[in-house]
């Protein structure tokens, strides 16, 4: 091959690595037919190349559960009709992420989302949250990861407004990257008396928690059982929370990370226990 061809061969390939469309991985906790997911998918193949893996039925509240002692079981099936792929797994959200980079996926996907979730994952939520846990687990992959919610638990929630913040941060992912071992938690006002998303705030997660109360109730045969209510408390005034900016009517973005050392608290420790 004389050098003027391979010269324009190795450019031809280079043009075409440059111009393959990103493999995207998308999952869920709400289950693959929630209309969240759906409204995710839509928007994902506008991007790239979409393999849909998420769970056969609702995992919320799952957090960062894995399967250990039952069978996995994951199954090709059509919802809708488009170019992804999709399969029902009957895991949790980080068994679907677990499974689809190390087993279904011929290589490692250049973008994780998850959602859009029905409902808030601000603040404390981000703990128990299957639909953040994906979004962690794919960080814990190497793969840039965003986790994406709506605050509306609504079966019918609207999620066109959603769309745009979803499209608009999903491209600046895919523009910059990610720093390595961190994720997006993005939470999305709901729409309330026409009014509009004010745009998006970077910010913190608020301090806050839920408080729990475990109702006693009888079964029909007599049986006790408990059935677990609560109020979200937030005592974090600042400006620069998640809860701020959505009570604002802005979008959150909170980048998260998996390791949770408290570095604040190693030096402290260490010399109390060095006293000892």
């Amino acid at each position: 091959m004389s050098f003027t061809i391979q010269h324009y061969y190795i450019r031809f390939v280079v043009l075409i690595i440059m111009t393959k469309r990103p493999l995207i991985l998308v999952t869920n906790d709400d289950g693959i037919s929630a209309p969240g997911i759906r409204s995710l998918i839509k928007v994902m193949n506008d991007f790239g190349d979409v393999i849909v893996v998420a769970p056969d039925s609702p995992q919320s509240g799952m957090g960062h559960a894995i399967t250990l002692e039952n069978t996995l079981r994951c199954d090709k099936i059509v919802i809708d009709n488009g170019p992804q792929k999709e399969y029902a797994c009957s895991g949790t959200p980080v068994d679907c992420v677990k499974l689809s980079v190390n087993q279904l996926l011929k290589r490692k996907p250049d973008l994780c989302v998850s959602g859009i979730n029905h409902g808030s994952n601000s603040s404390i939520n981000v703990i128990y949250s299957g639909t953040m846990s994906a979004a962690v687990e794919g960080a814990v992959e190497g793969v840039p990861s965003i986790g994406f919610s709506l605050l509306d638990t609504s079966h019918d929630a609207d999620f066109s407004e959603a769309e745009e913040y979803v499209r608009k941060i999903t491209s600046s992912v895919l523009k910059h990257g990610m720093d390595p071992g961190v994720c997006l938690n993005v939470n999305i006002p709901k729409i309330i008396n026409g009014q509009s998303i004010k745009g998006i705030r970077v910010c913190r997660q608020a301090h806050a928690y839920w408080k729990e109360d475990f109702q006693e109730r009888q079964d029909p045969s007599g049986r006790t059982y408990y059935w677990l209510t609560g109020k979200f408390v937030n005592y974090d005034k600042g400006e620069d929370t998640d809860e701020e900016a959505l009570s604002n009517h802005y979008v959150s973005v909170v980048p998260v990370q998996f390791d949770v050392t408290a570095y604040t608290s190693i030096e402290k420790l260490t010399r109390i226990i060095s006293d000892e």
